[in-house]
């Protein structure tokens, strides 16, 4: 079942590669539990099928952190991509796309978290495995407050600035 506006987000852990050690995170890939991220927190958050891929590095990261002023100014504590990559490939690609300390870059290596969601796409045929769908939402507290899914191969309502005008 896919996940809706008003359903808290289920259980489950990110992973994110720490570019720099501090206390309770040291050098590296480290595991995040999703309750303990979200409580009390406002994020926007936006999933995609791939880190380097085509949409994903020209349109979707570039355009969360170009507004990510925007929507720290409307009330957002933290801005999220959640991809169906490991924490490595996420850290390059937030590395290459200058996204650090701007937006998270969260690895769900095995879609455990993007299958609890409902918003698994099977693209084994194409030699892809299991990715995620392209999404956005902002959830609050734990609970989605606006959830934007793309039509496969579509990149139209996912984009920071829908979800950003979502925010009133």
């Amino acid at each position: 079942m896919t996940i809706k506006i008003g359903d808290r987000l289920p259980e489950g852990t990110l992973t994110e590669f720490i570019e720099t050690e501090t206390e309770g995170c040291s050098l590296g890939p480290n595991a995040f539990k999703v309750s303990d991220l979200v409580k009390g927190k406002k994020i926007a958050l936006f999933a995609l099928p791939g880190a380097f891929t085509p949409t994903c590095s020209a349109k979707h990261v570039p355009g969360y952190i170009a507004l990510a002023d925007q929507f720290k100014a409307k009330g957002v504590d933290e801005i999220w991509c959640i991809s169906v990559n490991d924490a490595f490939v996420m850290g390059a690609w937030g590395r290459d796309q200058k996204a650090t300390g701007i937006v998270r870059m969260f690895g769900d290596g095995s879609a455990t978290f993007t299958k609890a969601l409902g918003m698994e796409f099977d693209l084994t045929e194409r030699n892809m495995g299991v990715r995620s769908q392209r999404y956005s939402m902002l959830v609050e507290d734990g609970v989605v407050k606006q959830l934007n899914l793309e039509a496969p191969g579509k990149f139209e309502v996912s984009n920071a600035e829908t979800l950003l005008a979502q925010l009133g």
